[in-house]
């Protein structure tokens, strides 16, 4: 199971979810503490900026930063669950969400997955340079960035609310 929520509601997540894996996708220099407890070996950290285009003095998503979400959340895919949060819990953990869910269901089509992810949280907004990175890293020639910009930007909000995502049941045909 997959779980996502923004860095506010990270310790009611943590309680309400019990997820064996936390990835905290934040700008340089967040800090992010888990409750005493939690295995630091399944916590991955990642900095960069919410951008979608390389910036002056930030730090862009990079093909390094996918392969790491990837890595990270096949670890748990077996037998665990996994809960990914940023600042707002609508760009970077969304975006993220969707890379995993593709990667997990690699037969599954990117726009049911996108819609799945619209219909769970109709606030994400994922970030455009991370879909493309994984786009390009899954081999999906473009339809990734298809699907999320046909669901296009999702509702104004200062942050997202909760929400899980099945990937074992995603992954299954229709």
């Amino acid at each position: 199971m997959l779980h996502v929520c923004p860095l506010s509601k990270l310790e009611g997540t943590l309680i309400r979810a019990q997820p064996s894996h936390v990835l905290s996708l934040v700008s340089p220099g967040t800090d992010v503490q888990l409750p005493g407890g939690f295995e630091a070996a399944h916590h991955l950290v990642l900095e960069f900026n919410d951008i979608a285009e390389e910036r002056d003095d930030l730090i862009a998503p990079c093909l390094e930063h996918v392969t790491q979400i990837l890595g990270f959340s096949q670890d748990v895919a077996l037998g665990g669950a996994l809960l990914v949060h940023c600042w707002a819990g609508v760009s970077r953990s969304t975006a993220a969400a969707y890379i995993i869910a593709c990667a997990g269901a690699p037969v599954a089509n990117e726009q049911d997955l996108a819609l799945h992810l619209r219909a769970v949280s109709p606030v994400a907004t994922p970030n455009p340079r991370l879909i493309a990175l994984a786009d390009t890293h899954l081999q999906r020639a473009g339809r990734m960035i298809q699907a999320i910009r046909e669901i296009g930007r999702g509702a104004e909000t200062f942050e997202g609310n909760p929400f899980s995502l099945d990937i074992g049941r995603l992954a299954q045909p229709a």
